[in-house]
């Protein structure tokens, strides 16, 4: 059932979208900055974004301000294919997120203001008018989770999607500058990730919701055991293990020259995902997932550095091949 929703290929993505900032030339800090360029950010309309760049359909559900940065997203939007018929303008003193980061890796900087964020206004009702039928699979970030409205919004979205019958896929991005406390957003990560039918994060997330980063794997592969059709591991560098139909499963990485280390998680999503809703084998869709990611670590931007599949394809021809599994 799960990846009959997937294959559907039509995503309801539920999360913010925010402006980027990044100095121009790459390389450039941010206190030498002199130009910048604009690009939309924020993980779930990252992940929205890839997916229709990989010829998916995808819609978000979120709040952005009423002013010249939420026209911004929405305009981006647009631009690459993301319905935002459920992206709700509000006004007030809440704002649209902004990301100032570097295209570098060595002492690499990300500043994010999300002080009265926008998309944290995303409410009940506003998951409550959206039409489930239509889609294939819910997504989100955790970063919905962290404040409210937007948390009992999204945990209602979960309600909705699971009665509707769509499979339920949770990225953990877990970023503390959002949360109250570690103790809300492990209480609260792990009530989201017990709801999910798959489950994509990095080795310090599922370490986080393990109460420790040394029994995250443990914490993957208990959620796979026991409510978790897919979890994906990932170990940077080292590559990933998937745990799905009883198997566990590890993959390496495509090495590229990494100019930032943003945009990566959103990318692997995007190309996972894609993959699997094209029918593809789960090592592969990790695989190609993996080739995503190092194809926008490798350049400025991140959705504008997502690839569309003749770019993903010439990536995975051209290069030598993933590391060897450890």
């Amino acid at each position: 059932m799960i990846l009959d929703g997937i294959k559907k290929r039509n995503f309801l993505v539920i999360g913010r979208v925010g402006m980027d900032l990044c100095p121009d030339p790459a390389g450039t800090s941010i206190p030498e900055a002199t130009n910048m360029v604009v690009g939309m950010g924020g993980s779930s309309a990252n992940i929205a974004a890839g997916l229709s760049k990989l010829g998916c359909k995808s819609a978000l559900v979120t709040s952005v301000s009423d002013d010249a940065v939420g026209w911004y997203c929405e305009g981006q939007l647009d631009r690459y294919g993301v319905d935002r018929t459920h992206v709700k303008r509000i006004t007030g003193e809440c704002r649209t997120s902004l990301a100032v980061y570097e295209t570098r890796v060595e002492d690499h900087q990300s500043v994010i203001y999300r002080n009265n964020a926008a998309d944290f206004q995303m409410s009940v009702e506003d998951v409550e008018a959206v039409d489930y039928s239509q889609y294939g699979a819910l997504i989100t970030a955790g970063t919905v989770f962290a404040a409210e409205p937007s948390r009992s919004a999204a945990f209602r979205a979960f309600e909705l999607a699971r009665a509707a019958g769509l499979p339920i896929i949770f990225d953990v991005d877990y970023r503390p500058y959002s949360w109250p406390s570690e103790q809300v957003a492990e209480d609260v990560l792990s009530r989201a990730g017990a709801l999910s039918d798959v489950i994509v994060g990095n080795d310090e997330e599922f370490g986080f919701m393990a109460g420790d980063i040394s029994r995250g794997l443990d914490k993957a592969r208990e959620l796979a055991a026991s409510s978790a059709a897919i979890v994906v591991y990932k170990m940077g560098a080292e590559g990933a293990v998937t745990f799905a139909d009883q198997q566990e499963t590890r993959t390496g990485i495509y090495p590229v020259t990494a100019l930032k280390p943003t945009g990566a998680g959103d990318s692997f999503m995007a190309g996972f995902l894609a993959s699997l809703s094209e029918g593809r084998e789960m090592q592969v869709a990790v695989l190609r997932g993996s080739a995503c990611a190092s194809i926008v670590v490798a350049q400025p931007g991140c959705a504008p550095a997502m690839p569309v599949p003749a770019e993903l394809e010439d990536f995975l021809a051209s290069h030598p091949g993933p590391t060897q599994a450890s």
